[in-house]
């Protein structure tokens, strides 16, 4: 219930003009709650030492905006909000080191616990580079995975393509509001993909389609995804910015050799050169998670019921979505450091939270 009663204030949080994910996220561990940081005071704003003009900027945007309003128009769109704090909000992408606060979608369905595989490239993929990014997301979608991409013309919309003729899922990760279909030429595509999966995007509804929104999705699409297959890039490229984010967030890194003649063959070539794995059909990708049973199951299937013991249900009461260290868990549990430990170790072997260096925790 407290999530659902935050979430009109994470959103008029994010959808404050200057202010960005990592400012959001800021204020809301700084404040304690979206509620307390939307209601903090302008002289405590005007003193929070980083905020700079974004502390001003929210502040005017609080005098012209509830957070009611704010929810009443997006679901008059039809639009959904997903937050940081929201139990579906997808586990691959809150494990990276700048998760979106707030995503906004439309369609089916969320990204859940199925293996998930971004395969990207370049907007002038040649029939070959087609022919591939379709074959690939064909043979990962009849193989129960997930196709991420970015709904973009040439490798990203044969990928999402190869999931829909499978009737597979498949996730459009988009650098405009979810509202706004781009390119144009892509309605229908963009309306196919809703059916089987969901187009997000973490900027508000009616945000257009500008060149530096691009960079920051293609965190999304190597984040929600385990791996990243590169089809077709030239030397530099959004695709390989989204090949290097994928490595920074510890993921794997795939790519489709190419004639070395080939202007768009040089980047999935370079990418194996430096140790990307060598993709030539889609076996080669479903191998690397052979061992990974937890994709082949239903998500009522992969989930098992958690019995927490009565220190694990303080220690986990003591623990959000947002990073809190470990003395502050132990001053708000009022429990010895020793049993904090304990309890500790005992959740994340379990993989119900997760640690993170200098002391901090959060959850999964």
């Amino acid at each position: 219930m407290r999530t659902l009663e935050e979430k009109p204030f994470w959103v008029a949080l994010q959808q404050a003009p200057g202010l960005g994910a990592r400012r959001v996220l800021q204020l809301v561990k700084f404040f304690g709650s979206p509620r307390a940081a939307w209601q903090a005071t302008e002289k405590e704003l005007l003193a929070l030492e980083g905020l700079g003009k974004a502390a001003t900027s929210l502040i005017d945007w609080r005098r012209q905006v509830t957070p009611e309003k704010i929810m009443a128009k997006l679901d008059s769109a039809g639009i959904k909000v997903l937050t940081l704090a929201d139990e579906d909000y997808p586990l691959e992408l809150k494990r990276i080191y700048d998760p979106p606060p707030v995503l906004y979608w439309r369609g089916s369905k969320l990204p859940g616990e199925e293996l998930k595989i971004a395969i990207v490239g370049t907007r002038r993929a040649t029939a070959y580079g087609l022919k591939v990014a379709t074959e690939l997301a064909g043979g990962l979608a009849a193989a129960g995975a997930g196709v991420v991409s970015g709904l973009a013309r040439g490798i990203d919309a044969a990928a999402h393509r190869g999931a829909i003729r499978e009737n597979g899922l498949t996730w459009g990760i988009l650098g405009c509001g979810v509202d706004v279909i781009y390119p144009p030429e892509h309605r229908e595509l963009y309306h196919q993909v809703m059916d089987h999966g969901a187009v997000l995007s973490e900027y508000p509804p009616g945000t257009p389609p500008e060149a530096g929104h691009f960079p920051a999705r293609n965190r999304i699409i190597s984040g929600l995804a385990r791996g990243t297959v590169v089809v077709e890039a030239a030397a530099r490229s959004g695709a390989l910015i989204t090949a290097d984010l994928a490595l920074e967030q510890n993921r794997d890194v795939f790519a489709v050799p190419g004639p070395i003649t080939g202007r768009y063959s040089q980047g999935p070539n370079e990418l194996i050169k430096q140790g990307a794995r060598v993709v030539t059909g889609v076996a080669d990708i479903l191998a690397e998670y052979e061992a990974d049973s937890l994709w082949n199951l239903s998500p009522q299937e992969s989930r098992v019921e958690v019995t927490l013991s009565a220190v694990e249900e303080k220690v986990m009461d003591a623990i959000s979505v947002m990073p809190v260290h470990l003395d502050t868990i132990i001053a708000a549990t009022g429990l010895p450091p020793g049993e904090v430990n304990t309890a500790l170790l005992q959740l994340e072997m379990r993989n119900i939270i997760r640690r993170l260096p200098g002391g901090f925790y959060l959850r999964c």
